[in-house]
């Protein structure tokens, strides 16, 4: 179970959100090695963001993921989310940041149970 909760303050149509949500469900999934079924995307545009006083297209992520985290792929993540947040909408990956988080299975609610 991984889910990334995006913010943009870059507005975004639906075809757009739903190229994100697709590109980045498959990258999440393939770089920590999880089935897309168990990976979570949810897309915030339009949010009012001031990153380093400017409020230039900008973006903050929160993966959090039971298991699969660490520091080569969360570089790799890293990397693979600000490039698409870069080539879909125009932000530049310095004005990206993405917090990960390890939790355990407990943590995680599920069909009316945790993992």
């Amino acid at each position: 179970m991984s889910t990334l909760n995006l913010f943009t303050n870059v507005p975004a149509d639906s075809c757009i959100c739903s190229d994100i949500l697709k590109d980045v469900t498959k990258a999440v999934a393939k770089i920590i090695g999880k089935p897309e079924s168990s990976v979570m995307i949810l897309l915030n545009s339009g949010v009012p963001i001031a990153f380093a006083g400017s409020k230039e297209p900008a973006a903050y992520g929160q993966l959090v993921s039971i298991g699969g985290l660490g520091p080569d792929v969360n570089g790799k993540l890293s990397e693979k989310i600000s490039e698409i947040l870069q080539v879909k909408l125009d932000i530049a990956s310095f004005r990206c940041y993405i917090s990960f988080y390890e939790s355990p299975p407990s943590f995680f609610g599920f069909n009316g149970s945790t993992f």
